[in-house]
Formats: C-alpha cells, structure tokens, sequence
C-alpha cells in the first residue's frame, strides 16, 4: 500500500551559520531505517564539521554550489549536478557562496546523529517544531 507523506519534519542541523534539514523519509519523520530523503536549504558561509558517516549519501544540488572536501580535494557540486560519498569516506559539506544552496540528500541506510561520526563534538540534532510548516 502507498502511503502518503503530508510534510516533512524540520530539522535544526550541525554547523554555522544553521541549515534547515526538512526530512521527508527517514529515522524520524517516518520511521524508516533503510534510507533517508531530507530537503537540504544551507546559508551562504555555511560549514559542517568533517564526518566519516556510517552510510552511502547522495546529494544532487537544485540551486547554488555545495563544496564537498574530501582528502582528495574538493569538488563544487552546482545546480544540475550531483555527488556520491560512499560509506566510510571522510568528508565536509560546505555552501561557499553568498546565496546559499538548496540540494537533496538521499542517504543509505537512513541518517542518524550516532551514524554520522563527526570530526568534532557537536550538538546532535534536534527536531525544532516538528511539522510547523506543513499546511494540510
């Protein structure tokens, strides 16, 4: 059977200035393990602590330029344009230029605080108000 998923759960994130994470399909809105699908909308000048995550993401960027380093370099995924970090891989996301970006993130298995392994100690998620913005 289908089901419907009437809104996302809003998610405050890691990093500076905030992303906002609003999570369509996953550990929390849905109670899904086998993969998460969240709406990433990241700030101009926004960074994450480097992470070796304990799933597969996959990241295809709608508006902006999301830089991507990994201990290869860096890649600057834009509009149109797509990324694959395999499980295990260290890397950090960041939103270079000044009009942010907005980008899918499709991760397997599903994101979870205690699967991302990040660099640094940092506040793990929190859901901010739940379904604030979903109009039904």
């Amino acid at each position: 059977m289908a089901t419907l998923i009437h809104c996302p759960i809003i998610i405050s994130a890691a990093g500076f200035p905030p992303k906002q994470i609003a999570e369509y399909v996953g550990r929390r809105n849905t109670a899904t393990e086998a993969v998460s699908i969240a709406h990433m909308i990241s700030p101009g000048g926004w960074s994450e602590p480097g992470q070796q995550a304990q799933f597969d993401e996959y990241t295809v960027v709608l508006r902006g330029v999301v830089a991507v380093d990994t201990h290869t370099g860096t890649d600057h995924v834009r509009a149109g344009q797509a990324v694959i970090v395999q499980k295990g891989e260290w890397v950090r996301y960041r939103t270079p230029e000044s009009e942010g970006a907005e980008y899918l993130s499709v991760c397997l298995p599903a994101f979870s605080p205690g699967g991302v392994r990040r660099d640094a100690p940092v506040a793990v998620d929190t859901i901010k108000q739940g379904r604030e913005s979903c109009t039904t």
